[in-house]
């Protein structure tokens, strides 16, 4: 599978942007051979299940230059580096509790040349700084999630949502958004994306 995926959703790219999304998987290749941060089977599916997933966020907000964005728990990188590409005047500051993990990050958007990632080796609740916006990968349920990001929101909003959270989630979240007592818009990925990985997938938005 090669960077074509990518294209067809976001045509619109520059030549810089293309040549980055066209360099993940070789050093993802080369990262996860050394540290572990994507399942061996889904590193020949690295555009399907991490980078155009990841760029589901996109298909729902367009971040703007100057905003601030924190992902919480980035692992390797997702899905803030490929939304760091995607929108490189918008800032991004990725934190994982785990140090190994943002090495990998470090070391992929340096040799990306991002100018716009910060990378902490922390957890979300020692982050002092103020977001627009808070995006995450399924790091774990929404009633767990919003109390280590509740108070991290800038008060004045600029974009077509107001501030808050934008939760990459798959599955039957019906329960998980009911325990969570949140109130949720959920935006369905299939309606962007036709590659069945999609079909269960969703972008939830919580206003911050």
């Amino acid at each position: 599978m090669t960077s074509e995926i990518i294209l067809q959703y976001f045509p619109d790219l520059s030549a810089e942007q293309r040549e980055q999304f066209e360099k993940l998987p070789a050093l993802y290749e080369h990262w996860n051979s050394q540290i572990n941060v994507i399942s061996r089977k889904d590193i020949d599916l690295l555009y399907e299940r991490h980078v155009l997933h990841s760029l589901g966020i996109a298909k729902v907000m367009t971040f703007l230059p100057g905003e601030n964005v924190l992902d919480v728990g980035t692992g390797g990188g997702f899905p803030g580096i490929p939304l760091a590409i995607l929108f490189p005047e918008t800032q991004f500051h990725l934190v994982d509790s785990i140090g190994k993990k943002i090495k990998v990050v470090t070391e992929v958007a340096a040799a990306l040349g991002l100018k716009n990632v910060k990378a902490s080796h922390a957890r979300a609740e020692q982050i002092a700084d103020k977001f627009d916006f808070v995006i995450s990968r399924a790091v774990t349920q929404l009633k767990d999630f919003y109390p280590w990001v509740k108070g991290k929101f800038n008060k004045q909003s600029n974009n077509i949502l107001p501030n808050g959270i934008l939760y990459l989630k798959g599955g039957d979240l019906e329960q998980e958004i009911k325990e969570s007592g949140l109130k949720v818009v959920q935006y369905h990925l299939k309606d962007y994306f036709k590659e069945e990985f999609f079909e269960t997938k969703q972008v939830i938005y919580v206003k911050g």
